[in-house]
């Protein structure tokens, strides 16, 4: 088992209720997101996480407003400030007078510290600073996944991708059960963000009865996004024997109905109710996701770019397919077949005069 406690820093819960308020399509959801937000800020005194939400350019002006709080920002800084001074103190009294082991912990206590508030530039500083000092594999692990949270916390994916590309380097060297765990957890989430579906839903069910990255996502949530990938990408012998049959899922499904009735009316081929959960499922868990809702959005997409052969009914709120006739078909294939035809005899001309 890991030897040390991995905290929940910083709080991946934040910029999923920030996702939730910046969306004016979730405005039934804004009250709850708004509070949950305030609350998380206030509990881990994210001073200047929150002083970036109520002057960045890229938030809109309405959420700002609806944020700001000059006393509240006031209190969080002086905070940050004192807290700040004294983990200072104790890393200077570790230099001088103690050994390595206790100016490690002084350094990961300062970067957790940062970690905790939201200060992106100082805690990424921080935590490589601590990463350096640090001589244990497991600890120095814990500091790389770390540093990948928040990634997923700024959405930065170059920073997920480079530190979980070193956390699976150090874990190959000797990292224990938990860890190898975790990073699955951690790599299906990236995985599933950038449309890697089949990759993400192998991970997913993988890590079900091992699942411990509570730091990252709630277990309920990694259950949904099991089940979500799962129904997306697996056979229905598969779906039988790896979702709807797991324990782990028909221990969380009860809270999850709609994902419930998703599944089994796919496994069973009710697909007049399955499209009924999916179109609920895409209204009530894709588009309020930070993670799901760019998602949300793609089937418009194909549909505009003639990927699908369907058409939107915007009066109607429904989606038709309009399936093009034998010859049509058959002339696109012909139009096709051609240009390629075009191109190899163009390469080959050009090769030989």
């Amino acid at each position: 088992m890991a030897e040390e406690v991995v905290l929940p820093i910083p709080n991946l819960t934040l910029p999923q209720n920030l996702y939730v308020l910046s969306n004016p399509s979730l405005k039934r959801l804004h009250e709850n997101a708004r509070s949950k937000l305030l609350e998380g800020i206030k509990a881990d005194e994210m001073g200047p996480w929150y002083r970036s939400l109520t002057t960045a350019a890229s938030t809109s002006t309405s959420t700002s407003g609806s944020l700001l709080d000059s006393k509240l920002l006031s209190e969080l800084e002086s905070a940050n400030e004192q807290e700040l001074k004294r983990l200072d103190e104790r890393l200077a009294d570790a230099e001088k007078t103690e050994g390595e082991t206790e100016i490690s912990d002084a350094l990961k206590a300062k970067a957790n510290y940062l970690t905790r508030i939201g200060d992106k530039d100082k805690a990424l500083a921080a935590q490589k600073l601590a990463l350096e000092k640090t001589p244990g594999l497991g600890s120095r692990i814990d500091i790389v996944l770390t540093i990948a949270r928040i990634g997923f916390f700024f959405g930065d994916t170059s920073i997920v991708t480079e530190y979980m590309s070193k956390a699976e380097k150090l874990i190959d060297e000797g990292g224990d059960w938990d860890r190898r765990n975790r990073l699955k957890v951690y790599t299906a989430l990236h995985l599933i963000s950038t449309r890697q579906f089949k990759r993400a839903a192998d991970l997913f069910l993988d890590a079900l009865s091992t699942f411990t990255a509570t730091e990252i996502i709630s277990f309920t949530d990694f259950v949904a996004m099991a089940v979500i990938s799962g129904a997306l990408c697996l056979g229905r012998v598969e779906l039988k024997k790896k979702v709807i049959s797991s324990p782990e899922v028909n221990q969380v499904i009860p809270d999850l109905p709609l994902l419930g009735d998703l599944v089994k009316n796919l496994y069973e081929c009710h697909y007049d109710k399955f499209f009924v959960a999916l179109a609920e499922l895409e209204q009530n868990v894709l588009v309020p996701s930070r993670v799901l809702g760019v998602h949300a959005s793609e089937l418009s997409h194909f549909i505009s770019t003639s990927r699908l052969h369907a058409r939107i009914d915007r009066v109607n709120g429904i989606v038709e397919t309009t399936r093009p006739s034998l010859k049509t078909m058959q002339y696109e294939v012909v139009v096709k077949q051609g240009d390629v035809l075009l191109n190899e005899v163009q390469r080959l001309s050009k090769v030989l005069y």
